[in-house]
């Protein structure tokens, strides 16, 4: 039964895991997705993915914050992005869960707060006791371990329904994050799950998936439902090895029946 053709329930939330997927790719995944959301085609979604090394640039991110230049950056393959989404640099790379979701927002800084609590519930599954430093200011936006930051989030919201989201590191190359003004932040020490797990203890982005995937259906307080990408047509997920560092393979973009004209309601993101 095609996923269109359906009636989806209201507590219901569709969880999709892409695999390792381009930077470039997944934002055309999500315009494609969104549109079909504000179509009412699908229900709120949250994709689950890894991306290949990536430095992606927000409305708020000023040129000294990538100080060593694109050129040095590309030299050593990683990719840099200008994305719609508010905020500042931030890294991806695969080992870092990233989370991107689909779904009609209401209130953005009650999404951003939601977002959070599920990742600080997430892990203390882990027994690692993170919080949120929301108080501090919008570039404190995030999960933080102390004064280390474990997880940033960003977001972008065009007639109600939001983009982006957040993403956890989990056992990715921190350094590429000192080679940054990583989330506008001079100075900022990142951390990731395998730094902050005591010693022997092991928990990969498979491990780490399930349990945020609960977590944050639990604090929207909807069901999970799992969804294929062909559910969401999005064809075969583009799985790419995590070996292969620093390469973008290409990979076609899914149609989208919306683009980046259209006019933003509201749009808000914090890396």
């Amino acid at each position: 039964m095609n996923a269109g053709s359906r009636e989806h329930p209201d507590d219901e939330l569709w969880i999709c895991h892409l695999g390792a997927v381009p930077y470039r790719d997944a934002l055309a995944l999500q315009d494609h997705i969104r549109a079909r959301r504000l179509a009412g085609e699908l229900p709120d979604t949250l994709l689950l993915l890894e991306h290949p090394p990536v430095y992606t640039r927000g409305r708020r991110s000023a040129a000294h914050e990538l100080s060593l230049g694109e050129d040095c950056y590309r030299a050593r393959e990683i990719d840099v992005v200008d994305t719609d989404r508010g905020g500042r640099v931030t890294y991806h790379a695969p080992g870092q869960l990233v989370g991107y979701p689909i779904m009609h927002v209401h209130d953005i800084s009650a999404h951003l707060r939601t977002m959070e609590a599920a990742i600080v519930c997430a892990l203390a599954e882990l027994d690692i006791e993170a919080r949120s430093r929301c108080h501090e200011g919008p570039d404190y936006t995030g999960v933080w371990v102390h004064d280390r930051k474990i997880a940033s989030i960003g977001v972008h919201v065009s007639r109600g329904v939001s983009t982006h989201g957040f993403a956890v590191n989990v056992e990715n190359d921190l350094t590429p994050f000192s080679w940054i003004v990583a989330c506008g932040l001079p100075g900022v020490t990142m951390t990731s799950i395998a730094r902050e797990l005591p010693a022997g203890r092991v928990v990969g982005p498979d491990d780490f998936r399930t349990s945020m995937a609960r977590h944050f259906c639990h604090a929207h307080g909807r069901r999970p439902r799992f969804a294929s990408p062909q559910q969401l047509d999005l064809g075969a997920p583009a799985h790419q090895p995590a070996q292969t560092r620093g390469r973008t393979p290409r990979s076609r973009p899914p149609r989208t029946a919306t683009s980046r004209a259209d006019a933003t309601q509201t749009s808000r993101a914090l890396a």
